[in-house]
């Protein structure tokens, strides 16, 4: 990953200016325009830099098409911070949130003696961290390690207690694509299983006391099978209410913790014959405004 700026160079004051073409043109052309009496060599550096943004995106393009309208900001300062990193995807942000797309592998926050591992939300807080010099990742919820998909962050704790309070007011459907031991008999169905969060290492874990955990039930749906594993797709709402299930199949013992994990992503440890991905996430962002917000 790009290292970013930190410190004093970060926390200097930034000479940006922003510029609107009035008519079609590409962006280097452009540049020489409106920059003028700069160098065509400073010029091009700026771009080299990672120093110009269209229309909120920083770029090295030199050969972007701007339309009348677009919006070019060039920080002559220092580079626009970026989130490149092989395992984590900037999906969307705004005032309040950071949703990203992590890999499987890498973990969702430091955890206990792991803590000096890389991990998602360290690698959100260097990119947030990067562009003005005070604002922090604050983890909402976890994937697994060994699960990829979609997280979001807080830019500050307030918006991080408003969705961990409120979750399930805020995520009204989630969807994974799992891949699991076994065939189940019924090629759909539900499965429940009641979740307790261990506080001391932050695990969530199933079992089926109904005092102890919250239910939650997952739909699920068969795509194909073959040479011992299938690859099913699950969908969790939070208000489904339904009695104990089970898949129906002669291997359930073996598939429903698989199916579990994959779902819930939160088992302590996920089968290496196991994997998932959370594909899906509908999130009512009413912190200001009342807009879905669809990653997937």
């Amino acid at each position: 990953m790009n290292k970013q700026p930190r410190g004093r160079r970060a926390n200097r004051p930034d000479n940006i200016a922003v510029f609107r073409p009035e008519v079609e043109t590409t962006l280097l052309a452009y540049l020489f325009e409106v920059l003028s009496p700069k160098s065509r060599t400073e010029i091009k550096s700026l771009l080299a830099h990672q120093q110009v943004m269209v229309n909120g995106q920083p770029t090295r393009q030199f050969d972007d098409t701007l339309m009348p309208g677009d919006e070019v900001v060039v920080n002559f300062s220092r580079p626009f911070a970026t989130l490149n990193h092989p395992m984590v995807k900037l999906m969307f942000e705004d005032d309040d949130i950071v949703v990203i797309t992590k890999e499987s592998g890498l973990l969702s926050e430091p955890v206990g003696a792991r803590s000096r591992e890389k991990s998602a939300q360290k690698i959100v807080d260097e990119y947030l961290y990067a562009k003005d010099g005070h604002t922090h990742a604050y983890t909402v919820h976890r994937l697994d390690q060994f699960t990829s998909g979609i997280l979001i962050f807080a830019k500050n704790p307030a918006v991080q207690r408003k969705l961990r309070d409120s979750w399930q007011t805020y995520i009204v459907e989630r969807r994974y694509m799992a891949i699991v031991e076994g065939k189940p008999r019924e090629p759909e169905g539900e499965i429940s299983s009641y979740l307790v969060e261990n506080k001391t290492n932050m695990v969530v874990y199933s079992t089926r006391d109904a005092e102890k955990g919250k239910l939650a039930v997952t739909r699920y749906h068969v795509n194909k099978s073959s040479r011992g594993y299938s690859q099913v797709d699950l969908q969790r709402r939070p208000q489904i209410w339904r009695p104990e299930q089970s898949l129906g199949s002669p291997d359930a013992p073996q598939l429903l913790p698989a199916v579990r994990a994959s779902c819930d992503s939160r088992e302590p440890q996920v089968r290496p014959s196991s994997a998932s991905q959370l594909q899906y996430l509908i999130f009512i962002n009413t912190l200001e405004r009342e807009t879905p917000l669809i990653a997937g």
